[in-house]
């Protein structure tokens, strides 16, 4: 008796465009259920020394009724509490460095931005600009352009399906750049690139209590919902974001001025579509963004075989489908916002904590009690 979408941006595509007929037959039949997660994994069993932390401020309620992390506001202004769950991060982070050395070799800095991408490789969800921003930042690096440069460590992972070639293309390009960057001494400390093989829920659990930056840049329109966002939020870290799936749930509750979004939005997507997208106009009039491309497309990540990513470089120039070279620039520029905001070290843990404390929304008990009175007609006792 109910179609629904998952997120509100999801539910008024489905409504306006997917299945604009239906909804005109059936007006009422299309709702809304934003996704969820529960807390109870994705924060007291994952982060206990955090969600330690919150019950000795505000109580235990927040465990069935996360709604009561709205009490943590007045705490973003005590600076002995923002000292405490700065050091309950950094905690988590050194955690994070030994698994990453144990499962990749490369030893990263835990005072460095951990700067995280897990999920399905796929083009939607853009590896491929957070890979061409890190080979920007590198070349910056590289060309002396240094300035009060803070260090970054690039965390992804993520599983490919088997037979998606450009997904896997995708892994491979990370990794060799990841090979020639973190051995490349001129650098050094300044960004590591890691690649953490074989994502699974065991894995997340370690990597999300220990982000700084959750990365969430899939082509606005492109995204259901999407619930990584809300686990990486809901453990402190701040989300880089375009206006897509629940990311725009997620500003409307955590407030513009503590998340850091860019790009195109679901709209301009489709009428640049529509007016003809031309990728290599944005190759030709970006220095940067040409110099990364003409960097993969050179071989210099893999000297051994120089035409390793043609197939990667030919789709973007000529293709381009989910509208990467379009972002790049409001990408980049977005993440100079995070370092300039990082740079204040209070300022940054306000704002973490302002994301923790507006996460009540997106508890998978607000979702399947609105399912249960809404859709099923269950009434609680």
């Amino acid at each position: 008796n109910k179609v629904n979408g998952v997120a509100a941006i999801h539910t008024e595509i489905l409504k306006n465009d997917i299945f604009r007929d239906f909804h005109e037959f059936y007006p009422g039949k299309f709702t809304n259920k934003t996704n969820g997660i529960s807390q109870r994994v994705w924060l007291r069993k994952i982060n206990r020394e955090l969600s330690g932390l919150i019950t000795a401020k505000i109580g235990d309620k927040w465990i069935t009724n996360l709604f009561e992390l709205k009490k943590l506001v007045p705490f973003a202004d005590d600076a002995k509490f923002r000292e405490e769950w700065r050091d309950i991060k950094r905690k988590k982070k050194e955690a994070l460095a030994s698994i990453i050395l144990d499962m990749t070799g490369v030893k990263v800095d835990a005072d460095s931005i951990f700067d995280v991408h897990v999920k399905r490789i796929h083009e939607y969800k853009r590896q491929l600009l957070n890979i061409l921003h890190v080979i920007t930042l590198y070349k910056r690096l590289r060309s002396g352009n240094v300035g009060d440069f803070i260090p970054r460590t690039f965390i992804y992972s993520g599983k490919a399906a088997p037979g998606y070639k450009i997904a896997k293309d995708i892994i491979a390009l990370i990794n060799s750049a990841a090979d020639i960057i973190n051995n490349d001494p001129s650098i050094e400390g300044l960004i590591k690139v890691v690649f953490l093989p074989n994502y699974n829920v065991s894995l997340a659990e370690k990597i999300i209590p220990a982000a700084d930056v959750s990365e969430q840049i899939s082509t606005a329109g492109t995204e259901a919902s999407g619930t990584g966002c809300m686990k990486l939020a809901l453990n402190g870290a701040l989300t880089v974001c375009t206006l897509d799936g629940a990311n725009v749930e997620m500003k409307e509750e955590i407030g513009d001025e503590n998340i850091f979004v860019f790009g195109l939005q679901a709209g301009e997507v489709e009428d640049l579509r529509r007016k003809g997208y031309s990728p290599v106009s944005y190759y030709q009039s970006n220095p940067e963004l040409a110099g990364a491309i003409d960097m993969i497309a050179s071989g210099y990540f893999t000297p051994e075989c120089r035409d390793r990513f043609r197939d990667i470089v030919r789709n973007l120039l000529e293709k381009d489908k989910y509208m990467v070279l379009a972002d790049y620039a409001g990408y980049v520029s977005c993440q100079e916002q995070v370092s300039a905001v990082y740079s204040d070290k209070d300022d940054w843990t306000r704002k973490s904590i302002i994301n923790v404390a507006h996460m009540g929304k997106f508890s998978s008990d607000r979702t399947i009690r609105e399912y249960a009175e809404e859709i099923w007609d269950v009434k609680s006792t």
